[in-house]
């Protein structure tokens, strides 16, 4: 068994972290020694938390050294456990109060046009995620997480799931490929996530995995509630597979594509115009309106090209795509902007609606517009648009 251990972040540009050296030892107490900009104001606080985590995990003796850069309770106790775990044999779980109230209920049609990835290893970019108003955040477990780090960020975004506001946002988490995605859903699933992500999905098996788990981690912390699915098609396997993954499971309410990892799969490079991925995204595209759930794109990866990222949601909506992911705050507006109807589209579905609440008080069966036959599912898309103007206040 490991007698020190590292973990967190520390260095001239870390913010809102925290990087703590712990020393096990045979005897002489508990020295605690903080360094940081905020000692005078905060050095009590901060050394009560850390002796309360120590006796928590029934330790004595150690040597701690804490390099503090502005860390939030929720950092600080999560770097202290991780350390810990590293020199013992613990799987215990140290579990601040909860700073907020229960959030509203998972909801499978709510909309997803925006999902704002966050590193799951950086709590400063989490902490005020929610201001920039994403349909959703993304806290990512995966390709933002180095593997040595893969442990503690999981830990540290457990406790961000418990401690901070994201105004409104779902809360998602990306977990890593299977398996070791399984310990990931166990860990965050009691937590306040709302709806898991599942990267390089291939196989309808994985997802029945990842809800085999999700289910009964629920049910072993006697929770009732839901937590939602959307896979992450990014190889030609998996598009080939891709209704047989939409439908395998009722927790799945959205599918996404990933066109970095899809483009690298059938050996070519990524372009603007996207001429190489357009097969997969209406393959895509078409298995989700089949199965009923959201089709979600891919993230736009120059996030200084503002015009072309215009235009690359604006094809989006075009292929029949509900949302699409985001790498930097600033894009979340022309997302926002490029998905909502324009004041035609509102005008075409308020009269459809009108005319299908015209005909059911007539006690008819037929809705037409002028010439044109209306059907059942013109209607719920046209009540689609109206809700989706109303989030915008239109």
């Amino acid at each position: 068994m490991k007698k020190r251990a590292t973990t967190g972040n520390h260095g001239e540009k870390i913010r809102s972290d925290c990087r703590i050296s712990l020393e096990l030892k045979d005897s002489g107490g508990l020295n605690i020694t903080i360094e940081s900009k905020v000692r005078s104001l905060y050095e009590h606080s901060i050394r009560s938390l850390m002796e309360e985590i120590l006796q928590f995990y029934k330790i004595g003796n150690a040597n701690v050294l804490l390099e503090d850069s502005g860390a939030l309770p929720f950092a600080l106790a999560a770097r202290m456990e991780t350390a810990i775990r590293k020199v013992s044999n613990t799987k215990r779980e140290f579990l601040l109060s909860m700073d907020k109230d229960e959030p509203h209920l998972p909801d499978p049609d709510r909309f997803r046009i925006s999902r704002l990835y966050l590193p799951g290893n950086n709590p400063s970019m989490m902490i005020n995620a929610g201001i920039h108003q994403p349909d959703g955040v993304i806290l990512d477990l995966e390709d933002s997480v180095l593997p040595e780090k893969k442990d503690e960020a999981r830990i540290l975004v457990r406790n961000a799931l418990r401690a901070l506001d994201f105004y409104g946002a779902e809360q998602m988490v990306r977990i890593n490929q299977l398996p070791l995605g399984l310990e990931d859903a166990s860990v965050v699933v009691p937590h306040q996530v709302d709806l898991l992500l599942i990267p390089k999905c291939e196989h309808d098996w994985q997802v029945k995995q990842v809800n085999e788990v999700v289910d009964s981690t629920l049910k072993g912390h006697g929770l009732e509630r839901k937590v939602f699915l959307m896979p992450i098609i990014e190889s030609a396997l998996g598009v080939e597979n891709a209704y047989k993954i939409a439908t395998v499971s009722g927790n799945v309410v959205a599918m996404a594509i990933g066109l970095e990892d899809f483009s690298a799969d059938i050996g070519v490079s990524r372009t603007e115009e996207g001429n190489e991925s357009l097969y997969a995204r209406m393959r895509v595209v078409n298995a989700c309106k089949a199965a009923g759930i959201q089709p979600i794109d891919s993230v736009y990866s120059d996030v200084s090209n503002d015009e072309g990222l215009r235009k690359n949601v604006c094809q989006s909506k075009s292929l029949g795509f509900e949302g699409m992911g985001c790498i930097h705050p600033s894009q979340i507006r022309i997302i926002h902007e490029e998905f909502q109807p324009g004041e035609k589209e509102i005008g075409r579905a308020r009269k459809i609606v009108e005319a299908f609440e015209a005909a059911k008080k007539e006690g008819t069966g037929v809705v037409s517009i002028g010439s044109k036959m209306i059907d059942a599912p013109v209607v719920k898309r046209a009540e689609q648009t109206l809700l989706l103007a109303k989030r915008f206040g239109k």
